[in-house]
């Protein structure tokens, strides 16, 4: 039953943040974020944040040193937006999936194309 409502509540985080960073969070250096996951401990006192980030590795470095100086006010955010006793501490982490499966496609395709000549 704990397991079902830490999925529940870290889904809710993910909506949440994903609305907060987009429209509250007004910092130049923010890109292009999508929150790709969230893993909340069982007890709820922290969310690993994953974030996928269009652009450059310094950008992405950028964003994530911004979104390391927001989080107070992110974390505010969130505990004014869900009713939790204790709002989770936020660790915001790269999430490298959605660039290793475009790595893996295109290698892909290049094998595709060698055996296509063959």
């Amino acid at each position: 039953m704990a397991k079902v409502r830490v999925g529940r509540v870290g889904e809710q985080i993910k909506k949440e943040l994903s609305q907060i960073i987009q429209t509250e969070l007004k910092d130049p250096r923010v890109g292009f974020i999508t929150v790709t996951g969230v893993e909340a401990t069982s007890d709820l006192s922290q969310a690993r944040i994953y974030l996928s980030v269009l652009g450059s590795d310094e950008q992405k470095e950028e964003t994530l040193k911004a979104l390391g100086r927001a989080n107070g006010f992110i974390r505010s955010e969130l505990g004014k937006r869900i009713r939790l006793r204790h709002t989770p501490e936020l660790i915001f982490k790269f999430d490298s999936s959605i660039e290793y499966g475009s790595r893996i496609e295109s290698l892909l395709e290049q094998l595709n194309r060698g055996n296509d000549r063959v």
